[in-house]
Formats: structure tokens, C-alpha cells, sequence
């Protein structure tokens, strides 16, 4: 166990592996000594098809919580020990229902006063130790199902790599990464367009220079996203020019990239926030419904790609 102890919580997954070796190979103990002619990792077919009912590998799979082809390999191995028996389905020559034999369902008999046993043992175990397992266990399958493990590892990732991120605000020396962090989404996905390269070759006389605002996500000391501000008309800007390496993705940065624009934004008194946008871009129109746009009808846009406008009053 020290083991483990020294590790910690990253080998949660062993660990629990760990116990489920140790309580199936004395599960094993178990069966012998009531004389049931059953493997551990069988019981959950059994105990499906205890009742006698025929029963598809696609029922039994959805019943136990168990995938169809690791149902499929118990399923097999309980037919070479005779303990079920397949048959095909009407109209269908494919063995798709399995049911207990007559060496499985006499099992049914022997194995009542196990259960018994079993459950009285296993609660006096849990009246023995300070937290209960069974309770716990229940508790973590439903946050799992909530939020998978892999999700809540890459939220930790994200939000440690984040705090490396800083927004700045634009300088001559970031022109050339404000131009090809932008040329390269937008070659990626689509076509680069007259107003493009005149934001992206001359950002100062376009944006700046009318009021507008740029700015930078930068990690490592480099310059890894972009967001700008477009000032219009009656206190409204648009959002525009959000950009993000694909190297650099996972990181939230384009989240923190809007989060900092909007309050740039309301720094100025802007009034309202627009953008135009594309339906292909999910994650994209996913972030802004995050930051608080709202679809809107009845815009133009001077870019051929865009096909979808949100607003965001301020």
C-alpha cells in the first residue's frame, strides 16, 4: 500500500482496479465453497437471466451497464460451460437470445443461501470501516455519468494553463502574430477577404486609429490569440478578429480573449456589441452564447462568410 500512499489520487483508477482483482479472486473462494458453478464476472449475465427469460446480448448489455461486445465475451464463455444456450430469433438466423440451461437455472437453487451469506457479510464489513463503500461507490458512478473523468482532467488542465495566459494590449511589435494568427483560421475554414487584409495589413489605420481596440493573449512570452474591437455607429463596436493558434488550443484562451474584450468594451461605454460569424464555427458561436450574444436577423456584413449575427447589449 505504500504504494499507492506515495502516489496519490492519480492512481485512483489502479487502485480500484486493485480492489476489484482482491475482491473477485476471493469472490472465486466464495462460489467454490457453495459449490456454484460460476465465474465472478459471469454473475451479471446470470443474474439477468436468473428468472428463466430469454433475453437478447442488446437487453442484457443495457440491464447490467455493461457494453454489448464484454456481454457478448461472457456470453460465449457461459455457452462452453453450458450454463446458457443461444437461439435465433424469428425470421432471423442470427443467435441473438440467450437463456439459462438447465445446469444454469438449477444453479438458481444452490446459489439463494450465498446471497445470504454474501449480503450479511458484506454489511457487517461496511458496519466495520469508517465510510460505506457501496454508498460511495453509487456517488461516484453518478458524478461520472454527470462529468466524465477526462472532462474534469481537462477543465484542471485548462485552468492551470490559463493562469499562464495574459491579455495585453496591442503594440507595433505584434502586428506581424495579429496577421497570421488571423490568416490562419480564416484559410482554414474559408476564404481571406478584401476586408481582411485591409484590417490585417494596416490594423492601426483601420482599427485603432477610428477608436478602436486590439488585443493579445500572450503565453510563453508569445503571442498566441487575438480579439479586436471595431467601433461603429451609436456607441455600438464589434467584436471581431478572435483568433486562437490551433497549437495553443485547450488552453481557454479564447475565452479569456472574449471575457477581456467584453470588459475592454464596457471600459470605453459601449453601448452594445456586435459580430458576424459563420453556423460551421460550433465552438466558436458556443463561446459567444457563453459571453452572452444573442442571435439577431436582418444585418449585413461586408464578409461573404458570414451567415449568422449575434448582439450583446452592454
Amino acid at each position: 500500500m505504500n504504494f499507492y500512499d506515495k502516489i496519490g489520487k492519480m492512481a485512483i483508477g489502479s487502485r480500484l482496479r486493485r480492489l476489484s482483482e482482491l475482491l473477485t479472486d476471493q469472490a472465486a473462494q466464495v462460489y467454490a465453497l457453495y459449490g456454484v458453478e460460476l465465474q465472478p464476472k459471469w454473475f451479471p449475465v446470470y443474474y439477468a437471466l436468473a428468472s428463466g427469460e430469454e433475453k437478447s446480448i442488446t437487453q442484457i448489455a443495457l440491464e447490467i451497464g455493461h457494453s454489448h461486445p464484454s456481454v457478448s465475451t461472457i456470453v460465449k464463455e457461459m455457452i462452453k460451460k453450458d450454463v446458457i444456450i443461444a437461439s435465433s430469433a424469428k425470421g432471423d438466423g442470427r443467435k441473438n437470445f440467450v437463456r439459462l440451461t438447465d445446469k444454469g437455472l438449477s444453479i438458481t437453487e444452490k446459489i439463494q443461501l450465498q446471497y445470504t451469506d454474501v449480503n450479511a457479510a458484506v454489511e457487517n464489513a461496511i458496519q466495520q470501516t469508517q465510510y460505506n463503500i457501496w454508498k460511495a461507490i453509487e456517488e461516484w458512478e453518478f458524478l461520472l455519468e454527470q462529468k466524465s473523468l477526462y472532462k474534469r482532467v481537462e477543465d484542471e488542465k485548462k485552468l492551470r494553463e490559463s493562469k499562464d495566459v495574459q491579455i495585453v494590449d496591442y503594440k507595433t511589435e505584434y502586428k506581424e502574430a495579429f496577421k497570421q494568427l488571423n490568416e490562419e483560421w480564416i484559410t482554414a475554414n474559408f476564404k481571406m477577404e478584401e476586408s481582411d487584409h485591409k484590417s490585417l495589413d494596416h490594423p492601426d489605420e483601420s482599427i485603432l486609429d477610428k477608436g478602436g481596440y486590439i488585443l493579445i493573449a500572450m503565453y510563453q512570452d508569445k503571442p498566441v490569440g487575438t480579439c479586436a474591437l471595431i467601433k461603429m455607429e451609436n456607441g455600438t463596436y464589434e467584436l471581431s478578429k478572435l483568433a486562437v493558434s490551433p497549437r495553443q488550443k485547450g488552453k481557454g484562451i479564447g475565452w479569456l480573449l472574449g471575457k477581456a474584450i467584453v470588459e475592454k468594451a464596457r471600459e470605453v461605454g459601449a453601448k452594445k456589441l456586435y459580430l458576424g460569424s459563420n453556423t460551421t464555427l460550433k465552438p466558436a458561436l458556443n463561446l459567444y452564447h457563453k459571453l452572452g450574444f444573442k442571435r439577431v436577423y436582418g444585418i449585413e456584413s461586408p464578409y461573404e462568410r458570414c451567415n449568422i449575427h449575434m448582439e450583446m447589449p452592454l
